[in-house]
């Protein structure tokens, strides 16, 4: 990704510049381009804790300088994981660079991304996922030891033709579907025309069995239209519409804040287009799920601080920042890989990244030196264990937070595993750590080990806390409590 490889000039690209918002920097630039614009309604978007983007719009008229300074009013406590309602009022403070002319409104609409603030104090919030990736720049930048963390995410995901699920009281079920997939080889389609991918065969057929060239290229002219440069796009391993678009590198706050819009934009072309996109890592049974390898720098000025003359190119800043990565990963994982469905991935015995070791080919470590290019400029870490549904502030900061621990302390990470994991004998393979296996194990980790995240008033003690609970009372515990199908496959007849 970082050499920008096969980029794909779309025309979007070309021809879209009147869409792009690029050179906004101020308020002022704002009213200036919704004037010139003819914007009719500004759309004022923010993080949740959890990860997903919320939202509300106002008539542009609306927008005045002073919004930028002063903030909207909003209830914190309807926001999933943040305010009680005896302390409900928020501000939303629309950040100007953010802007972007949304490309799938009927109306002519401008998205700004919001920091969040007390109305009281004045001061950012501490649960915003934005304020923490903030945060999280500006200790990298007081530490002296890098000017910035440049992010690469690889975010999989799926494209669905349908998905119809429900858990209620005395039922519960999920049913997908996919005209490329490989259960529908015998459907009656009136006519069957055959080109199914078969199982784990999905990287990368031409069409006609890989039938979503033409909507993924749409995306990719979508995803330029709003300043997101993709650098290619292709058919990913598993059956029935796993996908991947890569899109150009980015320092943290940026890059969290174009994967949001990249997220935007492949769901609303693919529902624009009858279609249904998914970044849940395992939807599909017995096949690959979606994970979302971050590619991983750090820079000051011009000069890579990853490259040198060690192990795969390396730096001992970048081998140390392994280090970091690694000896924290069982507790990183609780924002990298923070759902239930994360650890269906995260299986041992198959190809999932759960080997807590580092190595400069093999598939398998959690942290990769990828070795495309010998030049210095591309010398990066790919951490594997992170999927697409993490928040993405939430999860590059930890990153970030441990790395520099790692290279604060000079955490050496060992040696490398360069061998076939397949192949080790099983008393070698026992001394390799693995990742969490459940996301309960993941977030008792976090509890225990979280004080390299709270350097620099980065994380709370608040938000560690409070996303734990969440967690565990949301979700683990959710999920526990509900019987699942197969119980009743294996246990019916007991």
């Amino acid at each position: 990704m970082f050499e920008g490889l096969n980029r794909v000039a779309t025309q979007a690209h070309r021809k879209g510049k009147e869409r792009r918002m690029s050179g906004i920097k101020t308020a002022k630039d704002v009213i200036s381009k919704i004037k010139s614009e003819n914007v009719e309604f500004v759309d004022l978007r923010f993080m949740d804790f959890p990860g997903l983007w919320q939202h509300f719009s106002i008539p542009a008229a609306r927008l005045d300088e002073d919004t930028f300074e002063r903030g909207l009013g909003f209830d914190g406590s309807s926001i999933r994981g943040w305010q009680a309602i005896n302390e409900s009022d928020m501000l939303v403070k629309p950040v100007p660079e953010t802007a972007f002319i949304d490309p799938f409104r009927t109306y002519k609409t401008m998205v700004i991304i919001c920091n969040i603030c007390d109305p009281i104090t004045g001061e950012d919030y501490t649960r915003d996922p934005r304020n923490i990736a903030r945060k999280a720049e500006a200790f990298l930048k007081s530490s002296g030891l890098a000017d910035t963390a440049f992010f690469g995410p690889e975010a999989e995901f799926f494209i669905f033709d349908d998905i119809r699920c429900d858990q209620n009281e005395h039922e519960g079920y999920y049913h997908i579907d996919s005209v490329e997939a490989r259960w529908n080889t015998g459907r009656v389609e009136n006519p069957n025309l055959g080109y199914k991918i078969r199982y784990k065969e999905g990287y990368f057929p031409c069409p006609p069995a890989d039938k979503l060239q033409d909507i993924r290229s749409e995306m990719a002219k979508m995803l330029a239209s709003v300043d997101i440069e993709t650098e290619v796009h292709h058919h990913e391993v598993a059956t029935g519409g796993q996908c991947e678009i890569g899109i150009k590198f980015s320092p943290l706050l940026h890059m969290a804040d174009q994967l949001l819009k990249f997220k935007y934009v492949l769901k609303n072309t693919a529902y624009k287009n009858g279609k249904t996109v998914t970044f849940m890592p395992k939807p599909i049974f017995g096949d690959n799920g979606s994970g979302m390898h971050c590619h991983f720098s750090l820079w000051k000025g011009n000069n890579n601080l990853f490259a040198g003359n060690g192990y795969a190119g390396l730096s001992d800043m970048g081998l140390y920042a392994i280090g970091g990565l690694l000896k924290h990963a069982p507790a990183l994982l609780a924002f990298t890989n923070p759902t239930m469905n994360s650890y269906k991935r995260l299986v041992p015995g198959f190809e999932a990244p759960i080997n807590l070791a580092y190595s400069q080919r093999n598939r398998s470590a959690a942290c990769r030196i990828p070795m495309y290019s010998t030049s210095p400029k591309a010398k990066r870490v790919e951490f594997r264990c992170p999927d697409p549904s993490c928040n993405p502030y939430l999860a590059f900061s930890a990153m970030l937070m441990a790395a520099i621990d790692g290279i604060n302390n000079k955490i050496h990470p060992g040696e490398p595993l360069d061998k076939d994991i397949y192949d080790l004998p099983p008393e070698e393979l026992a001394k390799v750590p693995k990742a969490p296996g459940s996301l309960r194990e993941a977030l008792s980790n976090l509890e225990k080990d979280h004080a390299f995240l709270l350097k620099g008033d980065v994380f709370t003690d608040d938000v560690i806390e409070t996303w734990i609970s969440y967690k565990l009372k949301n979700e683990v515990a959710a999920l526990e409590l509900r019987p699942h199908p197969y119980e009743f496959v294996l246990y019916f007849d007991i």
